[in-house]
């Protein structure tokens, strides 16, 4: 098994262990579209008690990424995803997040 591979199982297990109603294929495709940032550990999860992390997922992925415009929505949603994967979740992956983001406001065509 690839490294791709154990963690696409990794974060297709951590999915179905909280209960998140993400699509496998979607998730690898999530995955893949992370790159190399999934194998350093500080960059594969998202710090969600640090403001600067969550303005740097908003700016770079909610508004850059998925062409979403800048409003209280987007932090709003933020903390809607942070709040379903658990605030007290260490392993907040980003993967996770963003899937879950992309899945929320109807973007996951941007994985296609």
């Amino acid at each position: 098994m690839s490294k791709l591979d154990e963690k696409i199982a990794a974060y297709t297990a951590e999915s179905k262990k909280l209960g998140l109603s993400l699509d496998d294929a979607f998730i690898a495709k999530v995955t893949k579209g992370m790159g190399p940032s999934i194998y350093n550990p500080d960059s594969e999860t998202i710090a969600a008690s640090d403001p600067e992390e969550l303005k740097r997922v908003k700016q770079n992925f909610l508004i850059k990424k998925l062409g979403l415009k800048d409003g209280p929505d987007l932090d709003k949603a933020l903390e809607e995803v942070i709040t379903t994967i658990g605030k007290s979740n260490k392993n907040k992956y980003r993967v996770l997040v963003y899937a879950l983001l992309a899945k929320k406001f109807k973007k996951e065509s941007v994985y296609q």
